[in-house]
């Protein structure tokens, strides 16, 4: 049985974001447009949904207007953040932040935020560590932490390309000849 997708005996506003936000893989196709996942074959590669799934959240997401389709230079489209997606990210640093704190990865954390004015570690709650300003996901470097397991040849594009260090919302530069 398929559950609905809207809560219309809720009136709160986190029910009526959780329409938007709230099925299976939907946040970690946002957290991955964050990453500068924009192809759906690097979307699909990276995070083995269903291409059936995968199709129907992007669409939703496009729908809701937190992701735009934007013609591309080959044949296919791409997927960005629209002002609306980037407004998420609190809350995907917040939950990011939360599995951190309660379920952490073995070895320490696989990513770390920095600030790119400062190079400054980015504390859970978002802000500097060294200048102690809140910092936007487009000031964002993301590097590998000490939990990141190394490079495996049978890696996707994006799990190679997150190896490097890399400044959010920006398209992430995927190995040219590997297979996704």
């Amino acid at each position: 049985m398929t559950l609905p997708r809207d809560y219309p005996s809720q009136a709160c506003a986190l029910s009526r974001a959780m329409e938007v936000v709230g099925e299976r893989w939907t946040l970690l196709i946002v957290r991955d447009a964050f990453l500068g996942v924009r192809r759906f074959k690097d979307f699909a590669a990276h995070l083995g949904t269903p291409r059936a799934v995968l199709s129907d959240r992007l669409a939703s997401l496009t729908a809701a207007g937190v992701l735009t389709r934007v013609p591309a230079h080959g044949p296919r489209p791409h997927y960005e953040l629209t002002p609306r997606g980037i407004a998420l990210w609190p809350a995907v640093r917040a939950l990011s932040a939360w599995g951190e704190d309660h379920h952490p990865a073995p070895g320490g954390v696989r990513r770390i935020f920095r600030h790119a004015a400062d190079d400054a570690p980015v504390a859970g709650d978002g802000r500097c560590t060294a200048c102690g300003r809140p910092v936007e996901a487009a000031d964002l470097l993301i590097t590998p932490g000490p939990g990141l397991p190394p490079p495996a040849d049978g890696d996707d594009p994006v799990t190679a390309a997150l190896h490097r260090p890399h400044r959010l919302l920006r398209p992430l530069h995927l190995t040219k000849g590997t297979p996704a």
